[in-house]
């Protein structure tokens, strides 16, 4: 999907949606699911969503789909035997997890999906993702002077992933003589980042700048970018405004130079807030609540609060 779609997603709270069951009186069981535990992203989603549960006095369950969406499916089915009365959700394949959300939903359970849309939900909170990769993008290509050629390390088909991608190829119509050399699709981590990133700078040395669509994979492009010897050749912007993001953005001589923040705890407690409102006949205006990124870099980094 596109930024295009995610707007038509916006358009209203109830367009398509399953009949779902009668809603609980309160929320009194929270399951959270996240796609990959092992990205720090999601950690500090766990780390919201206790802290949510705390403050409306409801217990909360985290599992991990360690990127399988049929780990998913399962999960929310257990969700729904052990009566919990909200699922929080980043999806690891929007479309595909469908028919568990009308489950969900069926059986009398609110369902918001967090950092990326999931069809169903009852409500969308997520990132201005877009706006994400613009802003990490337009300030690449200042850096670079305005031209050069790029690579665009790029992530897991979900929504969030193209804005992003979809963001910095919008700032790239404010910079003509900026060129793409070079595109490959990371699996959201370090490791993935290095290899794909390493692969790229091997058939296209001549680079000036790289953007990876999140931390991890922008920080696996750092290591690429230190091995082939580019250091002080290259720079590298990502998204998410990560702990590991700051520590880059702090280290001397880092060609990591920037990031839009994410706010991977906050949306998770938005998430409760909605929920609630829900459960008053209050849902939001908008299906898809978007969180405004900013940009993080090494003039401002002292002042960012971080996740």
């Amino acid at each position: 999907m596109t930024a295009l779609t995610a707007l038509s997603l916006a358009a209203g709270c109830t367009s398509g949606d399953s009949q779902s069951g009668a809603k609980p009186q309160k929320i009194e069981k929270i399951g959270l699911l996240v796609q990959d535990m092992s990205n720090p992203f999601f950690s500090a989603m766990n780390k919201g969503a206790k802290q949510a549960a705390v403050k409306i006095g409801a217990t909360e369950n985290t599992q991990d789909a360690q990127l399988d969406l049929a780990n998913q499916n399962n999960q929310i089915d257990t969700f729904i035997q052990q009566g919990v009365n909200l699922i929080i959700i980043s999806a690891v394949d929007g479309s595909g997890i469908r028919p568990a959300i009308d489950r969900a939903r069926q059986a009398g359970i609110i369902v918001i999906a967090v950092d990326t849309p999931a069809e169903g939900a009852d409500a969308v909170i997520m990132t201005d993702a877009v706006q994400a990769g613009e802003k990490s993008c337009t300030y690449l290509f200042k850096e670079m002077g305005g031209k050069g050629n790029i690579l665009l390390v790029d992530g897991t088909p979900i929504q969030t992933i193209r804005d992003r991608i979809t963001g910095c190829r919008q700032a790239m119509r404010h910079f003509p003589e900026i060129k793409v050399v070079g595109h490959q699709s990371s699996k959201n981590d370090r490791a993935s980042g290095l290899a794909v990133t390493t692969d790229m700078l091997t058939a296209t040395p001549d680079v000036q700048g790289i953007f990876g669509m999140n931390d991890p994979s922008a920080l696996g492009a750092v290591l690429a970018v230190t091995q082939a010897h580019k250091t002080g050749q290259v720079k590298v912007t990502g998204v998410d405004g990560s702990p590991e993001g700051v520590a880059e953005l702090k280290r001397p001589g880092s060609p990591f130079i920037g990031t839009s923040t994410q706010n991977p705890a906050e949306m998770v407690r938005r998430a409760v807030q909605v929920a609630q409102d829900i459960l008053r006949d209050k849902p939001p205006k908008k299906k898809t609540v978007l969180i405004p990124s900013e940009l993080v870099t090494r003039d401002n980094v002292a002042q960012y609060k971080g996740w």
